[in-house]
């Protein structure tokens, strides 16, 4: 028995490095071209594995060349991969630039992803229960995603959403109504509950905005400035890690999976937020998005070096 389930994209992640991001009609030149494993729900899902999580994966790959790749890869991580079809035709597939500073742009074309369905989606997170938690982000059709949390919830799984990215359309009408836990960046706080979010008090009052929208509990992510939370219980902010980041990409997918496998361990709280904020500032300190991915180990000597106290 897995005890998280992630629904969610798989993608061939196509990394290019600059020096800058080009202008508009502009070419630069890359100094670098890597393959990485990648997409929201793979990277969630290898995240909460590293953490040392029991995990199962739902979503689709495609039957190319990159869609046995990834499922090749995954098993040997030790992913349930039994919801994971392969459908015809190609796999997501993501372009992704970085700069010197570690900043990034990415463009992501669905592929396979694109083939999920509510009705499978729901199929297959109640074939796999039980579970203790269910983590799913909106990279593939928010439909799905609102099928799969259903059916988590009527299963007695815990329910994570990751608001990113929010689409263009909104979320599904009900949504964060099955949502027990929302975690959004600063940008699809501001989006979703409609205020600016500029700080930790904005943050917090985002915070609290998306508990009136629905959500059970919300956390609002600030990059380094760590993370803010609003729950029945109270309130409160979890600080950043101190590391030197190279690469942003992925810091979010680590969070949220560690986030989702400390929580299935029955950790506090405030010790599940502290080890998902080390996972988040470790996976910028490695380029790419899977390979940056921090170990269980990597994670706890992070939190002990530096015992960070909520606010």
């Amino acid at each position: 028995m897995s005890a998280v389930v992630c629904i969610g994209s798989l993608n061939v992640d196509l990394v290019v490095r600059v020096a800058r991001m080009p202008d508009t009609g502009e070419t630069v030149t890359g100094h670098a071209l890597e393959r990485h494993l990648g997409g929201k729900g793979l990277n969630q899902a290898l995240a909460a594995r590293r953490a040392g999580g029991d995990v199962a994966l739902v979503g689709a790959v495609g039957s190319d060349d990159g869609g046995a790749w990834m499922l090749r890869e995954l098993g040997h991580e030790g992913i349930d991969l039994t919801a994971v079809s392969v459908v015809e035709g190609p796999s997501g597939t993501a372009l992704i630039e970085v700069d010197a500073r570690g900043a990034n742009r990415i463009v992501v074309v669905p592929g396979a992803n694109g083939w999920l369905t509510s009705d499978y989606t729901s199929a297959e997170v109640s074939r796999l229960a039980p579970a203790r938690i269910a983590l799913a982000p909106l990279e593939v059709p928010p439909v799905a995603v609102l099928g799969a949390l259903r059916a988590a919830r009527s299963e007695g799984m815990r329910t994570i959403l990751n608001t990113a990215p929010v689409p263009a359309e909104g979320l599904p009408q009900g949504i964060l109504d099955v949502t027990d836990i929302v975690v959004a960046n600063e940008y699809e706080a501001s989006l979703i509950a409609q205020r600016s979010v500029d700080g930790i008090e904005p943050a917090y009052a985002a915070a609290r905005a998306l508990r009136d929208l629905g959500a059970g509990s919300a956390i609002v992510t600030l990059g380094a400035d760590g993370a803010v939370w609003s729950t029945p219980e109270g309130e409160g902010h979890t600080p950043a890690y101190p590391v030197t980041p190279i690469d942003t990409v992925a810091a979010g997918d680590a969070f949220c999976g560690v986030l989702a496998a400390s929580l299935a361990r029955d950790l506090p709280w405030e010790d599940a937020l502290r080890r998902a904020s080390a996972a988040g500032a470790l996976a910028t300190t490695v380029a790419g998005a899977a390979p940056s991915l921090p170990s269980a180990d990597a994670i706890d000597r992070l939190v002990a070096a530096h015992p960070l106290e909520d606010t």
